[in-house]
């Protein structure tokens, strides 16, 4: 992926050559707004599996390279929105392992994130139809540690195609993403309806089906209780949801949630947990501090541990340790970051190599 890398890397040093960034902002007739937004987030991914190491120039899936379009108006008290949004298709770090790289650049219709319309009201709450988020997307994931970009809840967006080894060395059938979930939701062809915020409380609920995979035929169902609010000194991100999956080759049903807590001192700490009827469960903690340490910007720090059981077959275990580190560099809108993490799985009777992996990038804001 040189000449990719080499594109990526060359448009953020040209975008942040300036003391300042001009917000890609129009107002229009009538108390209307449109923004242009995006980002770039190349990084290179080390990973070693036991036996071979591999260095890859990639995106960063924990937050992809995308662009967007925000068109929002006013009617009185409520705002209606649309909302574009795709990645660029650029090669991901989920997408690559000892076998098989995807191509540099492949854009496809599974990339649009967001073909979103929405209404709100501050009476009667927020209404949704179109391509987006669910009701419980994002609900595994509440992380106020400020070091999502290179460790968070997602174990497998790092490295998720990597294959582990057997103990004899040869490489398994066993992926990192099969066996490390969060079990978060994602997004969808969706209605949506969300409350209005009563004391830092909102519900969600929302019904949609794959409409970008065409190998996918299934339907979604979800609902999700949320909280965000500021006490004192603490900022406290909480939720909790269950969804269920009615396929044509099978049904699911997931229940998790996350809370993440940040105190005026920097210091935060985040827990996880949920379970899949049938099988897999795991636990997540994550402990961290945001500090000003220098004068570009904030340095946040953080260490988690992720417990998982059940995920591929019964008896199985999956354990992993992150360290991760971003700095911001305010003037630039840039955030440079350095990740590590271990992998341990093993099965009944079967019992296979530790893998670790570096990520390091930076991600460039417009």
């Amino acid at each position: 992926m040189p000449r990719t890398a080499a594109a990526l890397i060359a448009v953020l040093l040209s975008s942040t050559a300036g003391s300042a960034l001009a917000e890609f902002r129009y107002d229009v007739d009538g108390g209307g707004s449109v923004l242009f937004y995006g980002q770039f987030d190349p990084a290179f991914l080390y990973f070693d599996d036991g036996v071979e190491s591999y260095r890859n120039l990639v995106d960063n899936v924990n937050s992809n390279s995308r662009f967007g379009l925000d068109f929002a108006q006013q009617y009185g008290e409520n705002t209606f929105r649309f909302n574009f949004e795709s990645a660029f298709g650029f090669r991901g770090s989920a997408g690559v392992s000892q076998l098989f790289k995807v191509d540099e650049f492949d854009w496809d219709r599974t990339n649009i994130r967001k073909v979103d319309f929405s209404l709100k009201t501050p009476m009667y709450g927020t209404f949704y139809v179109g391509q987006g988020s669910m009701a419980t997307d994002g609900v595994a994931e509440n992380d106020l540690s400020g070091t999502t970009l290179v460790t968070y809840s997602s174990i497998s967006d790092t490295a998720g195609a990597y294959l582990f080894r057997t103990s004899a060395g040869a490489l398994s059938t066993v992926a990192i993403g099969a066996v490390f979930s969060d079990l978060d939701s994602g997004r969808r062809g969706r209605i949506r309806y969300d409350t209005p915020s009563f004391a830092g409380f909102s519900l969600s609920a929302a019904y949609g089906e794959e409409i970008l995979d065409p190998n996918i035929n299934a339907t979604f169902s979800d609902i999700a209780l949320k909280y965000n609010e500021t006490l004192g000194d603490f900022k406290v991100n909480a939720g909790i949801a269950y969804s269920y999956r009615d396929g044509d080759t099978f049904n699911q049903e997931d229940t998790f949630g996350s809370i993440s807590v940040l105190h005026s001192s920097g210091f935060n700490g985040t827990l996880a947990t949920g379970s899949r009827d049938g099988g897999g469960k795991y636990g997540y903690v994550k402990l961290g501090y945001i500090g000003n340490w220098i004068g570009a910007g904030t340095t946040a720090i953080s260490v988690d541990y992720y417990d998982g059981s059940d995920f591929l077959v019964a008896g199985s275990s999956s354990e992993s340790f992150g360290i991760g580190a971003v700095q911001k560099i305010d003037r630039l809108n840039l955030e440079a970051y350095l990740g590590y993490r271990s992998y341990a799985y093993s099965q009944v009777g079967a019992s296979f190599r530790d893998a670790e992996s570096v990520l390091f990038g930076a991600r460039f804001k417009f």
